[in-house]
């Protein structure tokens, strides 16, 4: 198997500060040979077309684990154009998806 990219935040001495925070975040030992996969995750409750993605990160997270991986799920941004519609929040709409 290729070297993982999350290898450069688990192995070598150099990284032992970075594993501990890893287990912080409740990685064992025998996960560090495992592949980290982030998920981006857009959900919140302000933007009613992502509500549903509440549950959908978490199975995400699910099927990742169960091929063998570990999963981390993090959060951005979410615009609703029409609740950006009438005031000035309503010309970073378009930017936005930009910057996802």
């Amino acid at each position: 198997m290729p070297k993982l990219r999350s290898a450069t935040s688990t192995e070598g001495r150099n990284m032992a500060g970075a594993r501990a925070l890893w287990r912080a975040t409740g990685v064992k030992e025998n996960d560090f040979g495992k592949p980290i996969i982030a998920i981006a995750n857009s959900f919140t409750q302000f933007v009613p077309g992502h509500v549903h993605l509440k549950n959908m990160g978490s199975l995400v997270a699910g099927a990742i684990e169960e091929a063998g991986g570990i999963a981390k799920e993090f959060n951005t941004i979410a615009v609703d154009d029409g609740i950006a519609m009438g005031h000035g929040g309503m010309l970073y709409s378009l930017p936005s998806r930009e910057l996802i």
